[in-house]
């Protein structure tokens, strides 16, 4: 079973509900309001528990979190041949790899 603490958890301001939100990335239809950041987190860090345990007595799939999956470092994406041409003429004039060019552009 999946460790509570290792999900993506984040609290951020609700200025339409005027408190904390308490969210966790894994979990996108789970959330806590509160007062104060703490008592945010602390709510949706129960509840993810509490949906974690109930997945796992009614034999559903824990989503993994995050921080525990494998990733392979490659992923595929399709863009217009214009712009496969521009950025390949663009890592030759800055002799890098088209690789490292895109990597560099997805970074910052």
């Amino acid at each position: 079973m999946s460790n509570v603490n290792h999900y993506t958890y984040r609290v951020v301001w609700s200025a339409d509900d005027d408190e904390y939100v308490g969210q966790v990335v894994e979990f996108p239809s789970l959330s806590w309001l509160a007062a104060t950041p703490v008592e945010a987190f602390e709510g949706i860090h129960r509840v993810v528990a509490g949906v974690i345990d109930d997945m796992a007595a009614n034999g559903e799939i824990v989503p993994s979190p995050f921080s525990e999956r494998q990733y392979s470092g490659e992923f595929k994406v399709r863009i217009p041949p214009e712009l496969h041409r521009a950025l390949v003429i663009q890592a030759a004039e800055e002799q890098v790899s088209l690789n490292r060019l895109v990597s560099a552009r997805l970074a910052s």
